[in-house]
């Protein structure tokens, strides 16, 4: 049965699920969420794809989930793929959980504010408020990175998937790659492996269709 992510291009939490199902090599399907146009917030949305009105959603037979590192276990619970050795855990979960909450959350509402609310209406003493305390997640990662391929152990965890979610989007939020070599590097290592794909090119929905 091939799997279900309800899912949108510019979403980079949807992009981490993404990522992980294309990389595993389970049959996996996206569907398109026309956030924007305000899919995510009917009752039709809430009562039968997510009651949180958010994406991603993972639908793989009576299996339905919702939250990206919740999506990942599960990819790496059914592939065994992704989870790091059982040594490893708990680091892996550290850093997911790390990333949700210093990460790519801070970036991907700073994206958000950037790029996709009406410039009437953007801060920017809220935007440089949200960019310094980026700058101290990239610091942590950069330094983190320094002297190691992936960011626990020797393989690509869920915690490589999970920071990367926001950092391949071409719209400006305050990263620059040039800025932070070891992330850099980490970033073109992880772009070089088979089968992945930017968000874009992963799922529908892009801010051209849009335009």
């Amino acid at each position: 049965m091939t799997i279900q992510l309800h899912c949108f291009g510019e979403s980079g939490n949807s992009y981490k699920a993404a990522l992980a199902l294309e990389l595993s090599g389970l049959d996996w399907e996206p569907v398109f969420v026309d956030f924007f146009g305000g899919a995510a917030r009917t009752p039709e949305y809430r009562e039968n794809v997510n009651a949180m009105g958010e994406a991603p959603v993972l639908v793989d037979g009576d299996v339905r989930l919702s939250q990206s590192g919740v999506i990942q276990q599960y990819i790496t619970d059914k592939t065994g793929k992704f989870g790091g050795t059982p040594e490893e855990r708990y680091e892996v979960l550290r850093w997911v959980l790390w990333d949700n909450h210093k990460l790519s959350s801070q970036a991907g509402m700073t994206r958000f504010l950037m790029n996709f609310l009406p410039e009437a209406h953007r801060s920017a003493d809220v935007i440089a408020f949200a960019q310094g305390r980026l700058k101290a997640a990239f610091q942590v990662l950069d330094a983190h990175l320094a002297g190691r391929d992936w960011i626990v152990g020797d393989a690509i965890t869920n915690a490589d998937l999970s920071c990367c979610g926001y950092l391949y989007y071409p719209e400006p939020f305050g990263f620059d790659r040039a800025e932070w070599p070891n992330i850099d590097a980490w970033l073109t290592r992880l772009s070089e492996t088979p089968g992945w794909k930017a968000p874009y090119d992963l799922m529908p929905g892009s801010p051209a269709d849009r335009a």
